[in-house]
């Protein structure tokens, strides 16, 4: 049985200047990557109290909509998660309510107010997207947990305080694979082999 999956973007043409448009996708029963930065990567959540409210909003939020986070790193001025998603219909306001929330919350605590909070030149505030299969999966997910080391925060990701784990690895994937939780079938470029001869 097919995932019921429906798609939003910015725009009705579905193409630009030849290439496709950047859409979101909201499928049920699927493990997602979401990420999001502050505009011009400032460093709103270098302040523990900062990051206190994003992890504090995060956790309701997930709780509020039934989604069971597998791994995120917060950063100064990004995060990361790999998230399990039950009700795709869920996941725009999920979004709009942490981010909003972050937002107001975080600006009250900044010396000057940040205008666009996430959103970027072109008008994006986060990228989300579909995990297709297991080896997907599972390089997002130590993308995610190696942050804190990609960046020099640590040498070691397990010292750094802002990486939550809340799903191992292993039975994840397992349960992944369980649920039919890929988005199986459907190509992902970057993970494509490249034909040499072309």
């Amino acid at each position: 049985m097919p995932k019921r999956t429906d798609r939003a973007s910015r725009s009705r043409n579905a193409r630009h200047r030849a290439r496709h448009r950047f859409e979101h996708w909201y499928a049920d029963n699927q493990v997602y990557f979401i990420t999001a930065r502050c505009r011009d990567r400032y460093p709103a959540f270098a302040a523990e109290q900062a990051k206190a409210v994003f992890w504090g909003r995060f956790d309701f939020y997930c709780a509020e909509v039934g989604f069971t986070p597998w791994v995120t790193s917060l950063l100064d001025n990004h995060y990361h998660t790999l998230i399990y998603v039950r009700h795709g219909q869920h996941l725009k306001r999920f979004i709009q309510r942490l981010h909003g929330s972050v937002a107001k919350l975080v600006n009250d605590q900044l010396p000057a107010r940040r205008e666009n909070f996430w959103s970027d030149a072109q008008g994006k505030s986060y990228f989300d997207g579909c995990i297709r299969d297991e080896k997907q999966c599972r390089l997002a997910y130590r993308y995610t947990l190696t942050q804190s080391v990609r960046h020099g925060l640590t040498t070691d990701w397990r010292t750094y305080p802002h990486t939550r784990v809340n799903v191992e690895l292993e039975p994840g994937v397992r349960r992944a694979h369980e649920l039919r939780a890929f988005m199986e079938g459907v190509p992902y470029r970057r993970y494509e082999r490249k034909d040499p001869h072309r």
